[in-house]
């Protein structure tokens, strides 16, 4: 039965995306921004969700087993960069409307005059947001073998899914995604109000019931400690993920953006989405739940659909697995969206419009197959590289903040600069050193040098120019 559910779920979201439109798109533009003629309602849905992916639905049920409180890290970074984005969100519109962006690379290149950078800006963005999309894939197969137990029924689950999401995104572009995403997030919420209530319930009695029980055998889940997840990694995980997410370094949250019909639709949405990432706080508890009944040794990615199976009738377990599918692929299809713009209109240049449109679709295709083989084959080969989704991204975002100046302060050279010294900060300190940061998030490390790096070389290109180091006059 469920796994019937399944895959009646995989399909219904590949329909939706299908009906998302009745043609396919004609151009790039109306392909990647649906045309920035998106209203209050479909930007809700579209930015709103772009939070929950299946990191958010399994992943934080997993990381509040594993580490307790130190998991509500994720709660107060949306929040802060969506009162950023409030500010921030008019000013970027008005540039992409009016010097056409379509991508954060098409941003960088024109603020400050320098192809080099946009292509940078793009590599980096496909390199460290490619693990991102393979996490949703792999994620589809775990969901369904975690529920049936059966692996081949998870690489199955895989292969439907990543091909119903290529073809709705091929025929839809952004309006496939944002016809999947009213269908994600309502059967999201319904799935984890019934699992806040249920899985307490179930085996303990009650939320409160719970947290007594917790508060005798595990105290140490209640606070922030010493170890991997202290008040360091609390903290500065908490900061770089919101100037992430505030100065948008991620590519894939670009589209939305750009699709806005106008700038008070987006201020609208940064005003009340905070309000809408309390539901972050909802499959906390089941991981919280997850504490008293299962070992320490269980993977915590499962523990949610564990407690499910346990719980729950078959059929609401069914529900459950569709909403948890439906957070992997959704995300993957707005993720390939993201990557094979930037690759279309920043890494490959053509000069031929309709060369660029088959580009961009080719990207989707190769990057899909790409994510699925190694989810089937090696789906440990990027998972390092997913360290770098934030840690990286972030790298960018002192040139996203300087290019929203009316006059861009400093020129390409430093910027450039600035970036190249805090990737190499960033993978080092990852791959390389890795216990030299001890408990910091490397991102913000990375982010220091960064900023320094940037610095120095605009004051010495300054003083060796005699003139200010800016970029050309921007309006």
């Amino acid at each position: 039965m469920i796994l019937a559910f399944t895959f009646a779920g995989i399909v219904l979201i590949g329909v939706l995306g299908f009906v998302g439109r009745r043609r396919p798109a004609a151009d790039l533009s109306e392909w990647t921004v649906g045309g920035r003629r998106f209203g209050a309602l479909t930007m809700w849905f579209l930015q709103a969700g772009e939070v929950f992916t299946t990191f958010t639905f399994l992943g934080m049920a997993g990381l509040a087993f594993s580490g307790g409180v130190a998991a509500m890290y994720a709660l107060p970074y949306v929040p802060i960069a969506y009162v950023v984005l409030f500010f921030l969100a008019k000013r970027l519109w008005t540039l992409g409307r009016e010097r056409g962006y379509l991508t954060q690379g098409d941003f960088l290149e024109d603020r400050y005059g320098s192809r080099a950078l946009g292509t940078l800006s793009a590599v980096i963005g496909v390199v460290c947001v490619l693990p991102y999309l393979q996490l949703q894939i792999t994620g589809l197969g775990l969901i369904v073998r975690l529920v049936t137990g059966d692996a081949a029924s998870g690489t199955l689950s895989m292969v439907l899914g990543c091909v119903l999401v290529v073809a709705f995104v091929l025929w839809a572009g952004l309006r496939g995604v944002a016809a999947t995403s009213y269908f994600k997030d309502a059967i999201m919420l319904v799935v984890l109000v019934v699992l806040l209530i249920a899985v307490p319930v179930y085996f303990h009695g009650g939320i409160s019931a719970m947290f007594h029980r917790i508060e005798q055998l595990h105290p140490e889940k209640l606070f922030v400690h010493s170890g991997p997840n202290d008040h360091l990694w609390f903290v500065t995980s908490m900061v770089v993920s919101a100037i992430g997410v505030g100065l948008m370094t991620l590519p894939h949250t670009w589209p939305a953006l750009m699709s806005a019909r106008d700038p008070k639709v987006l201020r609208r949405n940064y005003t009340w989405m905070p309000v809408y990432e309390i539901c972050l706080m909802l499959p906390m508890f089941v991981g919280f739940a997850a504490i008293l009944v299962l070992p320490k040794t269980t993977d915590s990615n499962g523990v949610l659909l564990t407690l499910s199976k346990q719980a729950l009738p078959g059929w609401v377990t069914g529900l459950v697995v569709v909403a948890a599918t439906a957070t992997a692929m959704v995300p993957a299809a707005g993720i390939l969206i993201g990557i094979s713009s930037l690759v279309a209109r920043n890494i490959v240049r053509v000069r031929r419009e309709r060369l660029q449109f088959w580009i961009n679709h080719g990207t989707v295709v190769v990057a899909s197959a790409l994510a699925l083989l190694l989810g089937i084959f090696r789906p440990d080969l990027l998972a390092n590289l997913l360290l770098l989704t934030y840690s990286g991204t972030v790298q960018l975002a002192p040139a996203n903040a300087l290019g929203l100046l009316r006059r861009v302060p400093v020129g390409k050279v430093p910027v450039l600069a600035g970036i190249v010294a805090g990737e190499v900060a960033v993978v080092w300190l990852t791959f390389v050193d890795t216990h030299l940061a001890g408990t910091v998030n490397v991102g913000l490390i990375g982010l220091a040098v960064n900023v320094v790096v940037l610095a120095v070389v605009a004051l010495g290109t300054r003083a060796f120019a005699g003139r200010p180091a800016s970029a050309p006059a921007r309006v």
